[in-house]
């Protein structure tokens, strides 16, 4: 077994070695199949016929398959998962490479019918499905794209929306709205994975649905206007909305789905195929694809300020000197990607200049907060000689905290519960931004560490008090961006006590006496992605080396010596830590419950990292 010492020397070596010339870290964002699937429907739907590419997604696509004919978002995911299943089905099909003779296919057929067929996938599949001329578009739209046009101060609004939920929504009101749908001569069938026949369906699932659409519409009529002049307005409102926030590579905030979703309500607008914007467009998904054992991959997005953030806090944190041409590196590329332009953060929040950081390699105006501290912790023991760069950092973390005393993502106080009246299926993943207890969490810990916040400063007060009333009745917290209660519990820990709290305070006793409960056997922990969707701790009955690192964290900063939960720990981690299994590549990060998972490539290296240099740190020294 390796020492502690050997262990953190071992990944930073790997980290040496793994670190891109620009200063970054690009590995892979890893998010299932579902983005592979629409590549080559999308490919194919413009007729640009990429052959290698097509023949390597699809390759891709059934190395992921199970034997049944099912594919998984997740190992432990019972016997598969319906709508990934349509989704690869109909990819594999429309390749051109496979046909429904395949015994590979009929096996999926069976399993798609079996389980309800299409009319049972998600709401974002049917969208796929029907503007590509396979599913009958709803009855009306999910929202009418008038929605655009209310003024601010309207319970509802276009930016009382989150920016994720503007993103994917804008190309989709316009696509709901023109009914559109393309086909080609390579476009296949499915009018055979209707379990009850093809009928007319409607957006409009409940009464309160219907009401709260009809108070939206009513505050649509109140605009000054003709309803057919209002209408086309808002069409162009929402055309502008999208083509305003183009990244420099083509994406639409560089994101995989909201991009996709674009270039078809262009085309719904009358766009050529071959427009500059489309291709753009296009070209900007390409750049994003990565290479996974041996196939490409449709990256959802990229991850490489976010792994540069970590890597380079989690590598000073284990000793690495801010001088070691390495951090200086990575810092250099981090303080590079600092944002300079407002973005729609500045709507909820007009009282900051920009100053944050953002998730990809070419995000330049989509900050997030927990971006911006990660990169800031980075660059803290550069902070004096770039005071400018950090001050506007900083101001900006504070300016984003909500009013209820939490820290939201992207945007500020966009949490309305409303939404849960829309007729948009996960729309609390997707319309909402709330506080979380994972990024207030991360943000107390940063406050209360790495600046000159004082713990009586009203907004560390504000912050604690919130975590305080969001913990659950086992102790633990719910993290809304990892997998899941141990992610949010290990934030809140490590927050609180930076926000001075003692390690003897009630809530940090019950939190660290339930992360001891439910350690596994063999030292570790682990925990399923059914968590976040059934609203409770699932263990995922194996250890994982993310999981293990993040409980571990959370022990040592509660813990003056070490016990045996801790030496297990710290044994689990030493002894897997070049280990390649199904439990290593198993999703830690989550965007939306039941629906999209996160393999992050790089948390296998800076988890165990920071939690081997702090029990070093602490223990050893």
């Amino acid at each position: 077994m390796k020492t502690t010492s050997k262990g953190i020397e071992w990944i930073i070596e790997k980290l040496r070695k793994d670190q891109s010339p620009d200063g970054s870290w690009n590995y892979a964002f890893e998010t299932g199949i579902s983005t592979d699937a629409y590549m080559i429907i999308l490919l194919r739907t413009l007729e640009l016929n990429d052959e290698e590419l097509i023949q390597g997604l699809a390759a891709r696509l059934l190395s992921k398959q199970e034997e049944n004919g099912a594919w998984k978002l997740f190992y432990d995911e019972g016997e598969g998962n319906l709508t990934a299943t349509v989704e690869a089905y109909y990819a594999l099909l429309y390749s051109g490479y496979y046909d429904k003779k395949d015994k590979r296919l009929r096996l999926a057929k069976k399993f798609i019918l079996a389980n309800g067929g299409l009319d049972e996938s998600n709401m974002f599949t049917k969208v796929m499905l029907s503007l590509t001329g396979q599913y009958k578009w709803p009855a009306g739209s999910p929202i009418p794209v008038e929605v655009i046009l209310l003024p601010l101060f309207f319970p509802i609004n276009f930016y009382s929306f989150s920016v994720y939920g503007r993103a994917n929504l804008t190309p989709i009101m316009i696509l709901a709205d023109k009914k559109f749908s393309i086909k080609t001569k390579k476009s296949p069938s499915l009018s055979d994975l209707h379990v009850r026949g093809e009928k007319e369906i409607s957006w409009i699932r409940s009464k309160e649905m219907r009401s709260l659409l009809s108070f939206i519409e009513d505050g649509v009529k109140r605009l000054i206007g003709l309803p057919e002049k209002l209408h086309k307005l808002a069409l162009e409102r929402a055309k502008k909305y999208m083509l305003d926030h183009l990244e420099p590579d083509g994406t639409f905030y560089s994101y995989y789905s909201s991009t996709f979703l674009m270039i078809f309500a262009l085309l719904s607008l009358g766009y050529k195929k071959t427009d500059p914007v489309i291709t753009k467009a296009v070209n900007g998904l390409l750049d994003m694809k990565s290479t996974i054992s041996g196939h490409p991959h449709m990256q959802y997005t990229t991850a490489n300020v976010w792994n540069t953030s970590l890597i380079g806090y989690a590598l000073q944190e284990a000793g690495v000197s801010h001088e070691d041409e390495m951090v200086i590196r990575a810092n250099r590329y981090l303080l590079n990607r600092q944002h300079h332009k407002f973005g729609d953060w500045v709507i909820q929040n007009p009282d900051s200049l920009p100053g944050g950081w953002g998730f990809s390699h070419i995000n330049t105006m989509n900050p997030d907060v927990d971006d911006t501290t990660a990169s800031l912790r980075s660059i803290s023991r550069i902070a004096a000689a770039e005071r400018h760069a950090w001050d506007r950092g900083v101001n900006w973390v504070l300016t984003m905290q909500n009013d209820d005393g939490g820290w939201p993502a992207f945007e500020k106080n966009t949490d309305s519960k409303l939404f849960e009246f829309l007729p948009v299926e996960k729309g609390e993943f997707i319309l909402t931004d709330p506080s979380c207890a994972d990024i207030t969490g991360r943000t107390l810990e940063f406050l209360g560490n790495y600046t000159n916040l004082t713990n009586d400063h009203t907004a560390m007060k504000k912050g604690v008090n919130w975590l305080l009333n969001d913990q659950r009745d086992d102790g633990s917290w719910y993290g809304r961006w990892g997998i899941c209660y141990i992610y949010g519990t290990w934030a809140a820990i490590t927050g609180l006590l930076a926000a001075g709290l003692p390690a003897s305070h009630p809530a940090i006793q019950k939190a660290a006496k339930w992360l001891r409960s439910i350690q596994n056997q063999d030292g570790g922990w682990g925990e399923s992605c059914y968590s976040d969707s059934k609203n409770t701790y699932i263990p995922l009955q194996e250890s994982t080396l993310t999981h293990t690192a993040w409980a571990l964290d959370a022990l040592i900063a509660v813990t003056d010596r070490p016990g045996r939960d801790i030496q297990n720990g710290i044994h689990f981690l030493l002894n897997g830590l070049d280990k390649e299994d199904w439990t290593t590549s198993y999703p830690k990060g989550q965007g939306m419950a039941g629906a999209f998972y996160i393999h992050y490539h790089s948390y296998r290296y800076i988890f165990p990292l920071l939690a081997l240099a702090h029990y070093r740190n602490k223990y050893e020294k």
